[in-house]
């Protein structure tokens, strides 16, 4: 895999949005500028003119590999991000790299996520928004640090920045853990983190700065409400471990996670 560059590795991009409108168009013109073999957005049933907004795109941009897919009712990301999984899997992608709509993520950090695929292939790439802390909105930092302990707890491992959607997913990965379309909310991007070290697969970083547009909408992230969600999820898990201490001196102790697969 380490004779393999970045530049030839199948990605698709895939972009979950739930009104974006303010931010969904400078945001697929910069992820087009990486050059994905596929950019696909999913367009979740949004009540403003996202659907409108990226529609105009994909005509004005008809010869390049752009593709949306309009859901008739919020489906949630976890769905939307699953019909993203599978069209990857069909369509033979190495990779799966997903962003947040809501221009939070810098698309010039794309290239260091599939960077470090190379590097630990078995591994979900997490860009982790540490570069500058100070700037996410306290309640989200607060959020983020409790869900960390939590879902390191259950995988085994310490896992930095649980929340991010900033993310590269091997299709190895996706085809191996169950479907997890249901979690509600936010839960799936705790969830999948736990359900593949379950499988094998763990979590490396790429530290990324975090960009909150003055013209963003509000975050759909309920920091206290979507972390008892979490929690419940996590708890779950953890019954089915029998609270393992050894996984908690890991995160106490901040175990890293193993190097591929070891």
């Amino acid at each position: 895999m380490s004779a393999i560059h970045a530049e030839a590795l199948q990605y698709m991009l895939v972009i979950p949005a739930y009104n974006e409108a303010a931010t969904i168009h400078e945001l697929l013109e910069q992820v087009l500028a990486q050059k994905p073999k596929q950019l696909l957005l999913i367009n979740d049933a949004s009540n403003d003119d996202t659907g409108k907004i990226v529609d105009n795109f994909i005509n004005s941009h008809s010869t390049q590999p752009v593709k949306v897919i309009h859901n008739t009712e919020n489906l949630g990301k976890a769905a939307s991000l699953w019909l993203a999984f599978e069209q990857a899997i069909a369509q033979g992608m190495d990779v799966v790299i997903t962003m947040d709509g809501d221009g939070q993520h810098p698309a010039e950090d794309i290239p260091a996520l599939l960077k470090s695929h190379l590097e630990q292939p078995e591994h979900i790439i997490i860009g982790a928004r540490e570069r500058n802390l100070k700037n996410q909105p306290i309640g989200r930092f607060l959020a983020n640090r409790f869900a960390n302990f939590w879902i390191s707890w259950a995988a085994g491992y310490s896992v930095s920045d649980s929340q991010s959607g900033f993310r590269l997913y091997p299709v190895s990965l996706l085809k191996k853990i169950p479907c997890l379309k249901n979690s509600p909310g936010f839960v799936f991007e705790s969830e999948v983190i736990i359900e593949a070290a379950w499988q094998g697969y763990y979590t490396s970083i790429v530290n990324i700065p975090s960009i909150y547009h003055k013209n963003r909408r509000p975050s759909h992230f309920q920091a206290w409400q979507d972390i008892k969600k979490i929690t419940k999820m996590v708890a779950a898990r953890l019954v089915i471990t029998r609270f393992n201490l050894k996984d908690l001196w890991a995160v106490l102790s901040k175990k890293p996670a193993p190097i591929n697969n070891e």
